[in-house]
C-alpha cells in the first residue's frame, strides 16, 4: 500500500484525547487517519517509526553492500526508518523519501532532521549573540530565514531552538543557546518556534518543525564539562530550567531532544517523571520526543542500564519516542513487547506521536513537497536572506565601553590601523554549528572597513591567532610561541589614530564539546594587545567570541571594546557600520562576564545569602579573599553612542489585592546626541516567600528607539504570572507580600520602586 491510499483508509475508531492544552490541540481528521494507518502497521513497521539513521551512504548512487550501512540500507525498503538525518539537498533527499515512499509496504514517509542552529546556508549571528539584541521580532526572522533555506534544500525538521539555560561560560554550548536567564531565554524560545513553524499550521513549504532542546539540565553540567552529569534541586529545575521548555510547548512546538546528562542520577533519556509527568501529562505535549545522538546507548556506560535491551526498555517505558543513531530500538523493542516485558501501548503511544507531526508538515499528502530545486536555487543565499542576517548580526552586537570618544570613528581625515589574523578571517565568524554552510563565505571585518574608503586605512596580521585552520572535529590549535609579526605591527601603529584589534576565540573554539577552564584571550593575544597598546593606548578592541570572556586587562586599559561575537555571513560588514556609527549599538549581554573562571558559576539572580554584607567590619560574610564578587559585566550590560536617562518609576498605589494588575511606568530620554534604542529592563524580587527568592528576576523588558531628546514613557504591567514561582512539588503559586519593582538599562543600575500584594 502507497501513501495515496492511506489517505482513503476510513477509520470507525473514536479516540479520546486528554490533556491537551489550547496550544496543541489535535486535529480530529489527522487522529483518524493515524488510527487508520496504524490499524494496518504491524508491530514492527510502529517500531520502524521510532528509528533514525544519520546518512550513511550516497543517497544518488549505486545500494551499500555490506555491513551496517547495507542492512540500514534494506531496513529503508522494509519500512523500518522513521527518520533520517543529515540527508540534504532536494536530488539526495529526493532519493531517499521515493524509498521509503515507493518501496516500503505502507508507503509511510520520512520525516528529514537536520542541525539548523543559526542559518543553514546563509548565517546569522550564534545564537548566544542574537540573544544579545533582545529584539524578538528579528530572532523570529532569523529562524524564518534559516528556515526557509533548509525547507528549500528538501529538511523539513530542525533539531533547534536550544533552550539550556546556563550560568557556566566554561561550557562550550552556551552558544547555542539564549544566555542565563530563563524569562529572556523563554521569551526567546517562543520567537524562534514561530519563526521555524510560522502559525503551526504548515502550509507553507518553508517552514520547518522545531525540536526543544535538551530536555532537561544540559546548561548545568557540573564544572561546564561536556557530557557530564548535573545535580539539582527542585527549585532550580522548575523556576530555571523548565520555565523555556514550557514556553516552547505552549508556541506549539512539534518536537523536544533529551540532553546527554543524567539529572541527580538519572539519564535524562530515561527520566519519566520529566518525560512522561511533566513534559507529556502536566504540559500535555502532543508532538514526540527524540534522543540526542545515541544517547540510549550512552545509559549503558553511564552504568544506569546494563545492556542495550535495558537500555531500549528504559528509554521508551521514561517517554523517548525516537532512537537517534542508537540502533536500538529496532533489533530490541519488538521481542521486548512480544516477551511480556514492555507494553505494547509505549510503542503505539510514540509512533501515533511521530506520524502526527508528518500529517501535519503535509508529507502524507505530498511527501515530495518540500523537494523543488528551482525554489532551492532561488531561496538559498537571496538578496533578502542577506539583508536579514546582516540586520541581525547589527543587532546582536553589545558595545561594552566607549571611552575617549573613538567611537564611533570619523569617516574621513584619520589613519586607520586594523590589526589581528581574526580581521581577515572569513571562517571563524561563521561560529560554530553551521554543518551545512561552506567555509569561507563570511564578509570578513577587514572586508567590511575596505567599504569605507574616506581614510588612511591600513591592515596588518600581526601574528597567527592560531597555528593551523580549525575544523568542527578538532580541537583549535592556538599560536603560543611565534611572535612572528609582533614588530610590523607595533611600528603601524606609531602612526595611527585609532587600532582596532580583532580579537577573541576562533568560531571553532565554542560549541559542542569546546569546554575550556581557562576564559582568557587564548594563544598570544593578550600579550600582542598590550605591546601595541605601549605603542598606541587608542585602540578599539573587536571580540569575536561564543561565550563570555575574561578580559581584565582590557576592560581596564582599552578605552573602547566592542562584543562583535561570531556574526554569521554579514560579520564583517555588521562590525563596520557599527564602527563607523550607521548603526548605533544596541545589544545587551544576556549572559553575566566574569572577573575569573573561579567566580563561576555566576549570575545576576542568584539569591542573597545570609550575609550578604560586610556589616561587622571583619571576614565573616559572603566575599572572596582574593577576587571582587561583583561580575566583570553584569547580564543586561550594554551601551550606546547617545546616552539615556531614566524617571523614578511610577505606581499607582502602594497596595494590590491578589490577581490584580499592577501598572508601572518609567521615563526614558535620549540625552545624547544620536538617535538609538534602548532596552529597558524590569526586574522583581519578592522579598519574603516560602521559598527565599533571588535577588532580581527579570520579568519584563522592551525596546524603545529615541531620537536625540525624545522621551517615551514605558508601561508593564505586572500580573500574577511575573509575581510568582514555583515550589518545590512543581506547583505555580502567588504569595502576599512586598514587591520590589527595579527597572533599568541593566541588571544592576535601576531605580526603584515597592508595592504590597494583600
Amino acid at each position: 500500500m502507497n501513501f495515496k491510499r492511506i489517505l482513503f483508509i476510513s477509520a470507525m475508531n473514536i479516540f479520546t484525547v486528554t490533556h491537551v492544552n489550547a496550544q496543541q490541540k489535535l486535529n480530529p481528521e489527522i487522529e483518524k487517519n493515524i488510527d487508520a494507518l496504524m490499524s494496518k502497521m504491524t508491530l514492527e513497521e510502529k517500531v520502524g517509526q521510532m528509528n533514525q539513521y544519520n546518512g550513511f551512504w550516497d543517497v544518488t548512487g549505486p545500494a551499500p553492500v555490506g555491513g551496517t550501512a547495507e542492512q540500514k540500507y534494506e531496513n529503508i525498503k522494509k519500512g523500518l526508518v522513521g527518520s533520517m538525518l543529515t540527508v540534504r539537498g532536494v536530488k539526495e533527499v529526493r532519493a531517499v523519501q521515493k524509498m521509503a515512499v515507493e518501496q516500503t509496504r505502507l508507503g509511510i514517509p520520512l520525516i528529514i532532521g537536520f542541525d539548523v542552529i543559526h542559518g543553514y546556508k546563509t548565517l546569522s549571528p550564534i545564537p548566544l549573540a542574537e540573544a544579545a539584541s533582545w529584539d524578538l521580532k528579528a530572532i523570529e526572522k532569523s529562524a524564518e530565514v534559516a528556515a526557509s533555506e533548509a525547507a528549500a534544500s528538501g529538511i523539513n525538521w530542525t533539531f533547534g531552538p536550544m533552550m539550556d539555560i546556563s550560568r557556566d561560560a566554561r561550557w562550550g554550548r552556551v552558544m547555542e543557546g539564549a544566555g542565563e536567564d530563563p524569562f529572556l531565554g523563554g521569551k526567546i524560545a517562543a520567537a524562534r518556534v514561530k519563526g521555524f513553524q510560522g502559525d503551526n499550521s504548515f502550509s507553507s513549504p518553508l517552514r520547518i518543525a522545531a525540536t526543544a532542546k535538551h530536555f532537561a539540565a544540559y546548561g548545568f553540567i557540573e564544572s561546564g564539562l561536556e557530557y557530564n552529569s548535573a545535580e539539582i534541586g527542585s527549585n532550580t529545575l522548575y523556576n530555571q530550567v523548565l520555565p523555556p521548555f514550557k514556553d516552547a510547548v505552549d508556541a506549539g512546538i512539534r518536537s523536544v531532544m533529551n540532553s546527554f546528562n543524567t539529572i541527580n542520577g538519572v539519564p535524562a533519556t530515561a527520566d519519566q517523571h520529566l518525560l512522561r509527568d511533566i513534559l507529556k501529562q502536566k504540559w500535555a505535549f502532543s508532538g514526540f520526543v527524540i534522543s540526542d545522538w545515541a544517547s540510549i546507548r550512552e545509559m549503558i556506560p553511564w552504568g544506569y542500564s546494563k545492556d542495550e535491551n535495558a537500555a531500549a526498555k528504559a528509554a521508551v517505558e521514561a517517554g523517548t519516542d525516537m532512537d537517534m543513531e542508537s540502533g536500538i530500538y529496532v533489533p530490541y523493542l519488538a521481542d521486548l513487547v512480544k516477551q511480556g516485558k514492555v507494553d505494547e501501548s509505549y510503542i503505539n503511544d510514540a509512533c501515533r506521536r511521530i506520524l502526527r507531526v508528518k500529517f501535519e508538515l503535509g508529507l502524507f499528502d505530498n511527501p515530495y513537497r518540500f523537494l523543488d530545486e528551482k525554489r532551492e536555487k532561488e531561496i538559498i543565499g537571496s538578496k533578502a536572506n542577506q539583508d536579514a542576517v546582516l540586520d541581525m548580526a547589527k543587532k546582536s552586537i553589545v558595545l561594552l565601553k566607549n571611552e575617549k570618544k573613538l567611537l564611533p570613528l570619523k569617516k574621513s581625515g584619520q589613519k586607520i590601523l586594523l590589526l589581528g589574523s581574526l580581521a581577515e578571517s572569513k571562517n571563524s565568524p561563521l561560529g560554530s554549528w553551521r554543518i551545512a554552510s561552506d567555509n569561507n563565505t563570511a564578509i570578513s571585518v577587514l572586508e567590511g572597513m575596505k567599504q569605507y574608503k574616506g581614510n588612511d586605512f591600513t591592515y596588518v596580521k600581526g601574528i597567527n591567532t592560531t597555528t593551523e585552520e580549525p575544523t568542527f572535529l578538532t580541537e583549535v590549535q592556538y599560536n603560543t610561541t611565534d611572535r612572528t609579526g609582533f614588530e610590523e605591527a607595533k611600528k603601524a601603529a606609531k602612526s595611527a589614530d585609532v587600532v582596532v584589534m580583532v580579537l577573541g576565540e576562533h568560531g571553532f573554539s565554542s560549541g559542542e564539546a569546546r569546554s575550556r577552564t581557562n576564559l582568557d584571550l587564548p594563544g598570544l593575544q593578550e600579550e600582542f594587545m598590550k605591546e601595541i597598546y605601549k605603542i598606541n593606548p587608542n585602540i578599539v578592541l573587536v571580540l569575536n567570541n561564543g561565550r563570555p570572556l575574561t578580559i581584565n586587562w582590557a576592560s581596564e586599559n582599552i578605552p573602547a571594546i566592542v562584543e562583535a561575537w561570531q556574526l554569521g555571513t554579514q560579520a564583517g560588514n555588521a562590525v563596520a557600520q557599527v564602527l563607523y556609527g550607521d548603526y548605533n549599538p544596541s545589544g545587551k549581554l544576556p549572559m553575566t562576564f566574569p572577573r575569573n573562571v573561579g567566580q563561576i558559576p555566576i549570575y545576576y539572580n542568584h539569591m542573597n545569602t545570609g550575609r550578604p554584607f560586610d556589616k561587622d567590619k571583619n571576614v565573616f560574610w559572603t566575599h572572596y579573599s582574593d577576587s571582587e564578587k561583583t561580575p566583570l559585566y553584569p547580564f543586561g550590560y550594554g551601551l550606546s553612542y547617545t546616552t539615556f536617562e531614566y524617571s523614578e518609576p511610577k505606581i499607582s498605589k502602594k497596595e494590590f489585592k491578589k490577581g490584580e494588575t499592577v501598572p508601572v511606568s518609567i521615563t526614558i530620554k535620549n540625552t545624547g546626541q544620536y538617535e538609538g534604542k534602548e532596552v529597558a529592563q524590569l526586574y522583581i524580587h519578592d522579598e519574603f516567600a516560602s521559598v527565599a527568592r533571588p535577588v532580581k528576576e527579570l520579568k519584563g523588558f522592551e525596546l524603545v528607539a529615541l531620537k536625540p531628546g525624545e522621551s517615551k514613557t514605558v508601561q508593564f504591567n505586572i500580573t500574577d504570572k511575573e509575581l510568582g514561582f514555583y515550589d518545590h512539588s512543581g506547583k505555580f503559586i502567588v504569595e502576599p507580600g512586598t514587591f520590589k519593582i527595579m527597572i533599568g538599562g541593566n541588571s544592576e543600575e535601576v531605580k526603584e520602586v515597592s508595592f504590597e500584594i494583600k
